[in-house]
């Protein structure tokens, strides 16, 4: 029995995108440039972080799942604070770089207006990523995708979206994407992309 043709097209589509995020995957490239082409209103300054202007930011298609610890996640309730939502994976190397630093940033700013989402991807069970945050003293949660559907589909296509792992990308407190980086953060880059959003009336 061949499978009909609206299978076939869902199953190719789907194998391109999980082909994308595979090629993009740990990258080395500090560039920070952006695709999503067409009309898209942000710019990317020399420190890899691309920004969009206020009036202008896009809200996120759902990114609801269920965290590492079994608990269900919806982040569009999580709008009236900035969220930070970090793809990573236990298996990438610049996500281990970077870890203490979102650790680090997260204990400061708790009890602000500041809400931390990891988005753990490719790993194909829970158990290493789950150690990878004791490890890091990670203290907030992480949706489990391991096929990466949430970072592939939650997010409108010309928007700043994931594209590599790791990636960052900053929600306003009005639930919109503001901000987002394609490479691992330090402690002053993860700041400079929430502080600003902080600020915001």
């Amino acid at each position: 029995m061949s499978l009909s043709r609206a299978p076939r097209r869902t199953l190719l589509a789907v194998g391109v995108l999980t082909a994308a995020v595979a090629l993009s995957a740990c990258s080395g490239d500090n560039n920070g440039k952006s695709g999503g082409g067409g009309n898209t209103n942000f710019v990317t300054n020399t420190g890899g972080v691309s920004t969009v202007a206020k009036g202008e930011r896009t809200a996120p298609n759902d990114i609801v799942g269920e965290t590492l610890d079994g608990k269900r996640l919806d982040v569009a309730d999580l709008k009236g604070k900035v969220v930070v939502l970090n793809a990573w994976g236990s298996w990438c190397g610049p996500c281990r770089a970077e870890a203490p630093h979102f650790a680090k940033v997260a204990k400061d700013l708790k009890g602000q207006d500041v809400e931390f989402v990891g988005l753990n991807t490719r790993d194909p069970n829970k158990q290493p990523a789950i150690a990878f945050e004791e490890d890091y003293g990670v203290p907030y949660p992480s949706l489990y995708d391991p096929q990466g559907k949430l970072i592939l589909f939650g997010f409108p296509k010309g928007t700043l979206n994931p594209q590599a792992i790791p990636s960052t990308v900053v929600l306003d407190k009005e639930g919109k994407i503001a901000a987002r980086s394609l490479m691992a953060l330090d402690e002053k880059k993860l700041r400079s992309m929430i502080e600003p959003l902080l600020k915001e009336k």
